[in-house]
């Protein structure tokens, strides 16, 4: 938006929101697009007319319950949220746990990349989400108890999710994975100092693990973004990969796509993955 102010942002993400979205029916008659003020004010639990002072820039100081509660009503991702806060010259709130909610928009656009192995992590590399390709490339995850499907416990832990990881190796350099795991871990442990599970993976690997301590107390380490691995398949061999990890703004998740330019042999092993994911499924 042109206009970053408290009302301006009021205003603009209230006419977005389609009132059915918020459980209001459609009138029959024609209306003006988005959230009427006195349904915002109602699901919010606000008086009409300090809706509309906020709006009009007149309620200038208004609370953190109240612009959290004005968030909520308008199902503002925790970016806008945040921008809201800021808007209203308040800090915006620390989320207690990490996110393990993968949106349906986000399922839908995996799910239309299936010739390419996907997953879907949380802030703590969790893995939430994969593909059949996932499945051919790194192995079936869904026998794994659901802690051990994650990524810095396959690599510095010692439980089941260690030895189903298959060796992957980074054209950055040896250990360059590994640091930038860690690396992302120590971000999402500033963004969600409370999250109890978080603490119990760090505090756990860093008693089980001397290299992952070492990497912890590590000073400007890089997050990871993307990478040519090659990943030891028992099939196909060394398959050597682009490894690209893109952010989900608002839901702080992570997803992970192997790609090959065209004519390699990354390309051809791809191609036979397929094959053989889609004559098992006949």
């Amino acid at each position: 938006m042109s206009d970053p102010s408290f009302g301006a942002l009021l205003r603009g993400w209230r006419d977005r929101l389609d009132p059915a979205d918020a459980g209001y029916a459609r009138s029959a008659r024609s209306r003006a697009p988005g959230l009427r003020r006195e349904e915002l004010a109602e699901l919010a639990g606000l008086s009409v007319e300090y809706v509309l002072r906020l709006e009009q820039g007149r309620a200038t100081n208004p609370s953190g319950q109240v612009v959290s509660a004005v968030a909520r009503a308008l199902r503002l991702t925790t970016a806008e949220r945040d921008q809201l806060f800021r808007a209203a010259g308040l800090l915006p709130p620390r989320d207690r746990t990490v996110g393990t909610h993968v949106p349906p928009s986000v399922r839908r656009l995996v799910g239309r990349l299936g010739d390419l192995p996907i997953g879907v992590f949380a802030a703590d590399w969790s893995l939430l989400w994969w593909n059949d390709m996932w499945t051919a490339l790194h192995g079936d995850p869904s026998g794994l108890p659901p802690a051990e499907r994650n990524l810095a416990r396959a690599l510095f832990g010692t439980g089941a999710g260690r030895w189903h990881l298959r060796p992957v190796s980074s054209a950055a350099g040896p250990y360059a994975f590994e640091t930038a795991i860690v690396a992302d871990l120590r971000e999402a442990v500033a963004r969600y100092p409370a999250d109890p599970g978080l603490a119990a993976l760090v505090d756990g690997l860093r008693t089980v693990s001397p290299f992952f301590g070492e990497l912890w107390a590590a000073a400007d380490m890089a997050q990871l973004t993307g990478d040519l691995k090659t990943i030891s398949h028992p099939e196909l061999g060394d398959v050597t990969l682009d490894c690209d990890v893109l952010t989900v703004p608002g839901a702080d998740l992570r997803i992970v796509t192997y790609t090959a330019a065209p004519a390699t042999s990354g390309a051809d092993q791809l191609e036979r993955m397929r094959t053989s994911r889609f004559s098992e499924a006949r």
